[in-house]
């Protein structure tokens, strides 16, 4: 689970700061003030942990990848090339990872959270090169072993550390090469060490963090009147909820069973999605059926209401197949995953856009086969339904201020600001931004007004 974010430099973002993420975290802000940005960065990193070209430090994408970016001087803020793109990631690991020195055995360094900080700049071919790369491994207690990775002024790469001692294998002292990609010491620069093999776990342990990480946009697929399904088990339910019927059908398949919470009942994944969807109020019932026995093409059958007649999910409301790429990707990603959605809530009535805050509440505490599944949520929204509904619920107890952070991207001149937004046990907001959702007062006062002067016009008549 990603527990901090930091971007220097990176399209409108000056200096995020430090942002704290939490189990559940949602972002809001203006069209077009850079929401969007922080997520962008992310799919970049994952798109790069999956290339197959390790020379490449940043893959900032093509048509065939999950985002493109364009040139390096398209991600650069205010596309100043000779400033440094800097980002740092914080996670907690899936299990603690322990770190022996094999000069000296008993010494060993165990942590459960792993940090990245990396410095890319533009080399000659205006392509991004690490400058440097720090890893550092932790606990609640503080550090316990960091690694730095430095490009000097004579453009060599330097490894030290504050808490481990590198010692340099016997012969010649060549020079350490390149980073591969923007987080991996090379085998070779490795190879010059007696003690640095460790190194390949940091970056398994980079990669797997990356690997599980998903994105679901903001535009949704259209329903279709029939799916196919050969027996595959997507990754996610896609960039558009593509693979949304897919990845249900997969999850049944699976045997997998689901809870909302602790001791509450278990119930399999179509079952689980359906009476999500019927708690929401968008449909009585939903079942994902084959058009004949032994076709691979299947059909979503829903009721709008106990005594409507069985349809097509295309002949229901649009609302139904834009929610639908949502719950299933909240519950159907494995355990220890990331998800970043953009508008979940789009396309929905706000009854059902408030009720969406109780979906993921469910999502971040849900279990599987009597597990926790440690889900994380990154949510960029518009809705005031969706937060009233998440304040009452820090009000009431069902989630706690820690299991939530809050943001709002504000424009400031040719930069963003991101200001998070002080959540207190009763559930009320202690900073609320001006003009969060608008000018309401200004529209009452403006409405208030132009009644009387219409009155006033009405009774001279």
């Amino acid at each position: 689970m990603l527990t901090k974010l930091h971007l220097k430099n990176f399209k409108a973002w000056k200096d995020t700061g430090s942002i704290r993420l939490a189990p559940l975290t949602v972002i809001f802000g203006a069209n077009s003030a850079g929401k969007s940005s922080l997520g962008h960065l992310l799919l970049a990193l994952k798109q790069t942990a999956l290339s197959t070209d390790r020379k490449r430090a940043l893959h900032l994408g093509d048509t065939n990848t999950l985002i493109d970016l364009g040139t390096f001087a398209d991600c650069m803020h205010g596309h100043d090339m000779t400033n440094s793109l800097e980002f740092a990631l914080g996670w907690t690991l899936p299990k603690p990872l322990e770190v022996r020195d094999p000069l000296q055995p008993t010494r060993r360094y165990v942590g459960d959270r792993l940090g990245l900080d990396v410095s890319l700049a533009a080399g000659k071919s205006g392509q991004p090169e690490v400058q440097s790369l720090r890893y550092l491994l932790a606990t609640d207690s503080g550090d316990v072993l960091d690694v730095n990775l430095e490009r000097g002024e004579s453009r060599k790469f330097s490894l030290e550390s504050e808490h481990y001692k590198f010692v340099m294998a016997d012969g010649r002292k060549w020079p350490l090469e390149e980073p591969e990609k923007f987080y991996r010491v090379s085998d070779i620069s490795m190879a010059r060490f007696k003690n640095a093999g460790f190194l390949t776990d940091f970056a398994l342990a980079t990669e797997t963090m990356l690997g599980s990480l998903s994105y679901l946009g903001p535009l949704r697929k259209h329903p279709q009147r029939t799916y196919q399904w050969s027996g595959d088990t997507p990754e996610g339910v896609g960039q558009m909820g593509e693979n949304a019927i897919a990845a249900i059908l997969a999850a049944q398949n699976e045997g997998r069973m689901l809870n909302r919470g602790p001791k509450m009942s278990k119930q399999s994944f179509a079952e689980f999605v359906a009476n999500w969807l019927k708690d929401l109020g968008v449909i009585h019932s939903f079942v994902v059926t084959p058009v004949a026995e032994g076709r691979k093409e299947y059909e979503v059958l829903v009721k709008t209401h106990a005594k409507a007649p069985e349809v097509k999910i295309t002949d229901v409301g649009f609302g139904v197949s834009q929610v639908l790429p949502v719950l299933v990707q909240a519950f159907y990603c494995p355990p220890n995953s990331t998800v970043w959605m953009e508008q979940p809530e789009i396309h929905l009535h706000p009854q059902v856009q408030a009720e969406l805050a109780d979906v993921f509440i469910s999502a971040i505490r849900s279990r599987e086969n009597g597990n926790t599944r440690n889900v994380q949520l990154i949510v960029e929204s518009h809705s005031e339904h969706f937060l009233n509904r998440l304040q009452r619920r820090i009000a009431e107890g069902e989630i706690t201020p820690n299991d939530v952070a809050i943001y709002f991207c504000k424009r400031a001149g040719s930069a963003t600001e991101l200001e998070p937004l002080v959540v207190n046990l009763y559930g009320e907001i202690e900073n609320w931004p001006e003009n969060f959702f608008g000018d309401e007062m200004a529209d009452l006062t403006a409405r208030t007004v132009a009644a009387m002067n219409r009155q006033q016009q009405e009774q001279r008549r």
